[in-house]
């Protein structure tokens, strides 16, 4: 029986070995199999720390398929943790979920096995992208490693804290990059700066202790060099801006980076006592550090580390593996990119890899439009945004860093397409349009994290109304391009260097989003407005009536600019139109507001309330008490309504409502804030602010009450974040959420009492049977012949997203 028993186990002990080597080939199926079987033998002989040895290899193979809330979940298992669960978001870990995470920590006994098995979860954590959770597991896991005196392991942990603050001081820097506001830039900075060299200082610890291995000291090297290049090139840019206060810094970081590169090359020897597979990763990304230099001697060393890596994955038939390898040798070596990138798509197809083949069809489809071979370019970038499609659908819901993932990656590629499109010849502008809107689209799908949304294209509206134009504006950065849709559906189209609007445009943003706006000379507004109708609008205008609505889709660079600021010299073009903003020229499916007396909820906020203290609210607050009076106003023109004032207006009876009535209406005034970020994009109950993500949960328990969708919601007293440019992705983001017809919101704090008066005759335009769209109109000629409000700060600030009739 023994002997029975002994033979069982070394048959699991082979297959551990086996699933080992497997996995060093870069063979992850296979090795999750043979680890399988093994956990299943040494469940039956009733071995629990060989079992959990056993699940934390099984969660080794699962990263490698790409499988991360899989792993995560066994590691859960592995580690008895039923205490604690992850949640795909983007946000630090609060109080209760920290306090959860630290019981099921501490629960672990500290035994080598549950140390690994933290260690690996620390790891996945940072894979999902929850950045805090995976520091807080990897320090608990480092002292409790430290107690125990086991170096080997410590040098281990420390490379992944390491790799966990990188990823961090990543995350900052993509934020930095893509969110505008000013005050969020300058928290970031700090951030950028400090996740840096903690993650660096982890690195050097591991340098410093004298019996780490190799392999862990190679590592650290390799991770510390990728890191130190990225940062340097960062604090280049920021001395460049301005910012002196880095100057040593940049000065630190730039000396560390030659020494660095010639310790790894003297040491190039010790890449091959790494595993297989690992060796050819990490000359992989040796090759890709030194390819950031400027030195031409390095760089071509790295096409040899290279064609070394190559080599290694060819003798153990690693497709993944060779995929990287060829492309990476397209991006070194140009006079052979087309042939490597066609090899690593090849590859990366042939094992259905969507996470790179989009990266290999997006270098080709950028190859052939240098080229001028546009129908190749074209085939490739279709084919690109369809491979991305596939990828984002995977990591939506699993890892909120592919909100950045969009930013960096998506987006350029968009854009590139369309710029080929602009520069054809033949110019198919329909074609523009369509790729444009599917950009915008999954700009506003990456806000809200979301996979789907009922918006259809203006286009098969099958009653456009005669007089409505739609005018697409696209910044490809050296252009701008504007697309005209006239009435009777043809296109034109006007192209405009980017030079002669950028200037005007920013310096007209500077102007309405001042706090001394409302002081502003009203003719320094009118100059530059009126440039960018010159430049935008007027060679078009032949194309669409002298009156009627304009429908605009706006890109990133003009949505925090209401449109009707235009001026044609003389006078400014709300005297002519109606005007309304969609996401790429979609809409919810639209229906005119009810005929019949409809039912509304208001809710304000006029005096101070605990939500100001919001970590997430705008600074500098104030009470409004001309919220008072503008509910008042609108409660005369909607009798059948409920109204939530101060106290009531608390986050919970605001839910209440939604959940037991139907309103077509919603109308909320209070202080509020659209930023490209979701989190900060809120709006304040008495008890506490409402973001998005909460609004879009409210909402849910309305659609569940009544199918009816909203028809309006208007925000009122809400402002843009200071120096954002997505503010329409803010607005119309809670327009989706909410599954509203149409949103009307203010771009800017305005004042409380013109405020009132516009949204009474708002109100009043609606019940006599005006559109959306020219009710808002009408009350902003009717507030701006007032000689108190005439300033265009009083009435121009109030946007129509969606729905206009």
């Amino acid at each position: 029986m023994a002997q029975s028993v002994n033979k069982i186990t070394q048959k699991a002990e082979f297959l551990t070995e086996k699933g080992h080597e497997l996995l060093n080939q870069g063979q992850y199926l296979e090795a999750l199999e043979a680890w399988k079987e093994a956990t299943k033998i040494y469940r039956q002989l009733h071995l629990d720390e060989n079992v959990a040895g056993n699940l934390i290899n099984q969660n080794l193979a699962l990263q490698g398929l790409g499988l991360y809330l899989n792993a995560c979940d066994l590691l859960l298992s592995a580690l008895k943790i039923d205490t604690w669960s992850y949640f795909p978001t983007l946000n630090a870990p609060d109080k209760s979920s920290k306090k959860a995470l630290y019981t099921a920590i501490y629960q672990v006994k500290p035994t080598p096995v549950n140390l690994l098995g933290l260690q690996n979860l620390g790891d996945i954590l940072r894979l999902l992208g929850k950045l805090g959770e995976s520091e807080i597991v990897l320090k608990e896991t480092l002292s409790m490693a430290q107690k125990m005196t086991l170096n080997a392991d410590i040098s281990s942990i420390l490379l992944s804290l390491g790799d966990t603050k990188q990823s961090m001081y990543e995350r900052s820097s993509v934020e930095y990059r893509w969110i505008g506001e000013l005050l969020f830039q300058k928290d970031t900075v700090t951030e950028i700066h400090q996740n840096a060299l903690i993650s660096l200082d982890y690195y050097q610890q591991i340098n410093n202790t004298t019996n780490a291995p190799i392999s862990i000291k190679l590592q650290a090297q390799l991770h510390s060099l990728t890191l130190l290049l990225d940062f340097d090139k960062w604090l280049k840019k920021e001395l460049l801006s301005g910012n002196s206060r880095l100057t040593t810094t940049k000065t630190n970081i730039h000396r560390q980076i030659q020494p660095l590169i010639d310790l790894i090359i003297k040491n190039s020897s010790l890449f091959n006592e790494l595993p297989v597979s690992q060796s050819a990763y990490a000359k992989l990304n040796f090759a890709d550090s030194l390819n950031k230099t400027s030195n031409k001697q390095l760089q071509s060393l790295a096409i040899n580390y290279t064609k070394s890596a190559l080599q290694t994955a060819e003798s153990i038939n690693n497709q993944l593996l060779q995929s990287f390898c060829w492309g990476i040798l397209g991006k070194l070596n140009p006079d052979e990119s087309h042939v490597c990138f066609k090899q690593a798509l090849l590859f990366a197809q042939s094992i259905r890899a969507s996470d790179i083949v989009y990266e290999w069809q997006q270098q080709l489809a950028d190859l052939y439009s240098q080229q001028g071979k546009s129908k190749e370019a074209s085939y490739f970038y279709e084919a690109a945004i369809n491979s991305l499609i596939q990828v984002r659908a995977n990591l939506l819901g699993s890892n909120p860093d592919s909100q950045f993932f969009f930013y960096e990656k998506v987006e350029p590629l968009y854009r590139n397409y369309i710029r080929l499109l602009a520069a054809d010849p033949s110019q198919n502008l329909e074609k523009i349009i369509q790729v444009n809107a599917h950009l915008q689209l999954e700009q506003l799908k990456n806000f809200l994290q979301c996979g789907r949304l009922n918006l259809i294209p203006l286009n098969n509206l099958q009653e456009l109304p005669s007089s409505t134009a739609i005018i697409h504006i696209i910044d490809l950065d050296s252009t701008i391009e504007v697309i005209v849709q006239s009435p009777d559906r043809s296109l034109h189209h006007n192209s405009v260097d980017a030079k002669l609007i950028k200037n005007h445009l920013n310096n007209l943003l500077d102007i309405v989003q001042s706090f001394k706006f409302y002081s502003d000379n009203k003719s320094e507004i009118i100059l530059h407005s009126q440039r960018l109708y010159d430049l935008l609008i007027k060679p078009l205008k032949t194309y669409f009536y002298s009156s009627g609505t304009l429908v605009f889709a706006l890109d990133t660079s003009f949505q925090s600019l209401p449109m009707d600021l235009l001026h044609d010299g003389k006078e400014f073009l709300t005297q002519q139109y109606s005007f309304a903003q969609t996401v790429g020229y979609k809409i919810q499916p639209p229906k005119s507001l009810s005929k019949n007396q409809p039912t509304a909820l208001i809710a304000g906020l006029s005096k101070k309330s605990p939500s100001f203290n919001d970590e997430n609210a705008p600074k500098g607050l104030k009470p409004l008490p001309g919220v008072a009076v503008e509910v008042a106003d609108i409660k005369t023109q909607i009798i059948d309504s409920k109204v939530l004032l101060d106290e009531k207006f608390t986050s919970l009876q605001f839910h209440k409502e939604l959940s037991k009535n139907n309103f077509p209406i919603i109308h909320i005034s209070t202080h509020g804030q659209f930023s490209s970020n979701a989190e900060k994009t809120v709006i304040l109950a008495y008890d506490k602010v409402i973001n998005i993500l909460d609004f879009n949960n409210f909402i849910k328990a309305q659609a569940q009450f009544n199918e009816n969708p909203i028809e309006l919601l208007v925000l009122s007293a809400c402002q843009t974040a200071k120096g954002n440019k997505r503010s329409a992705l803010g607005m119309a983001g809670v327009a989706a959420q909410a599954g509203a017809q149409s949103i009307i919101s203010s771009l800017w704090l305005v004042d409380e009492s013109s405020t009132a008066i516009l949204m009474q005759e708002f109100y009043k335009g609606l019940k006599n049977g005006l559109t959306k769209a020219e009710a808002l109109r009408q009350a902003k000629l009717s507030l701006s012949s007032n000689p108190k409000y005439e300033h265009p700060y009083f009435w121009s600030g109030f946007v129509l997203v969606g729905g206009w009739l």
